[in-house]
C-alpha cells in the first residue's frame, strides 16, 4: 500500500515492489513493533546493517555549509515601534501548529513595545539569512512561557530563515548572532550567555555528527530551554512553524506579520 501504489501513481515503474527489473531499494526489519531495521539495500546492494553504514561518508561541499548570511544587526534592528496601546499577538494553541490572532494591550517604553513576561507576551523575530538582505520581521507571541532568555533556530519552515523568541532584545540578538556563528542550528541564551546549542551546519538544517551525538545535544538543549520558564512541550518545534505563512491565523515572516486568513501583511 505504501510503496507500489505510490510508485504506480507517479509512473515510477522501476520501483515500489520486489521483482525482476525493479531497483531493489528496500529494508529488512528484525522487530516490526520497534521498527528495528536489520539491513538496508540500495539498488540491490547492501549499504547498511545492524545500524552501521557499510559505505564511506561523502564529502560535504562548502556551498552546503556556508548558507547563513545575515546583514549585521544591532539592538535598534530589533526595536518594535508602538503605534498605539494595542498590537496584534500570535497566540500558540497547545498541541497544534495553528495559531490564533489576538489584539492585546502591550507594554510600551520610550515608544517601543516591550516583552511582558507577566502576561506571557514575548518578542518574536524572523531574520532573512540566505542573501543578507537585512529583512527583519518583528512581532509578539503568547504561549511560550519564557520567564527569561531567548531561543533561536535556523529551522523555520518553509523558508528556513532565523527565528527567535525571547524576553529581552539583548538575549535575542545574542542568540541570532550565535546561529550565524554556527552556520545554523538551535540555541538557548540567557543573561547574555549561550547556555546550550545544537549546530546544524549543513544548509542550517542538518548535522554531520552521529545520530547519538545529535540526540544527546538536542535533549540537553530542550532541558536547558525548559529551565527558563514554563515552556510547552517541544518548544523548538513550535517555534519552527511560527514562520510558516500558510497556516492560520497569524504568522511572522522576514517581511512582517502575515494575516493568513486575509492573505496580507499587517
Amino acid at each position: 500500500m505504501a510503496t507500489i501504489n505510490t510508485a504506480e501513481y507517479f509512473r515510477l515503474h522501476d520501483r515500489g515492489a520486489i521483482g525482476p527489473g525493479y531497483l531493489a531499494n528496500l529494508i529488512t526489519i528484525a522487530d516490526l513493533s520497534k521498527l528495528e531495521i536489520d539491513m538496508v539495500f540500495y539498488r540491490g546492494k547492501l549499504v547498511a546493517g545492524k545500524g552501521k553504514p557499510l559505505f564511506l561518508m561523502p564529502h560535504t561541499p562548502p556551498e552546503l555549509t556556508d548558507t547563513v548570511r545575515v546583514k549585521r544587526l544591532n539592538l535598534e534592528s530589533l526595536r518594535l515601534s508602538a503605534t498605539g496601546e494595542t498590537h496584534p499577538v500570535i497566540e500558540i494553541i497547545p498541541g497544534q501548529i495553528v495559531t490564533k490572532k489576538r489584539v492585546e494591550k502591550v507594554k510600551v517604553e520610550d515608544g517601543a513595545i516591550m516583552p511582558d513576561t507577566e502576561k506571557d507576551i514575548l518578542k518574536i523575530v524572523v531574520v532573512e539569512r540566505h542573501r543578507a538582505s537585512g529583512n527583519v520581521g518583528l512581532g509578539l507571541v503568547r504561549g511560550f512561557g519564557l520567564k527569561r532568555g531567548a531561543l533561536a533556530s535556523s529551522v523555520a519552515h518553509d523558508s528556513h530563515n532565523i527565528i527567535a523568541v525571547g524576553t529581552d532584545d539583548v538575549d535575542i540578538l545574542k542568540a541570532i548572532e550565535e546561529i550565524e556563528k554556527l552556520q545554523g542550528g538551535l540555541v538557548v541564551c540567557a543573561n547574555g550567555e549561550i547556555l546550550a546549542s545544537l549546530p546544524l551546519p549543513v544548509a542550517g538544517l542538518l548535522s554531520l555528527e552521529p545520530l547519538e551525538e545529535v540526540v544527546s545535544q538536542f535533549e540537553k538543549l530542550e532541558k536547558t530551554a525548559t529551565s527558563l520558564g514554563d515552556l510547552p512541550p517541544a518548544p523548538f518545534s513550535i517555534l519552527s512553524f511560527l514562520a510558516l505563512p500558510v497556516i492560520p491565523e497569524l504568522r511572522l515572516s522576514d517581511l512582517g506579520l502575515v494575516d493568513v486568513a486575509e492573505f496580507r501583511l499587517i
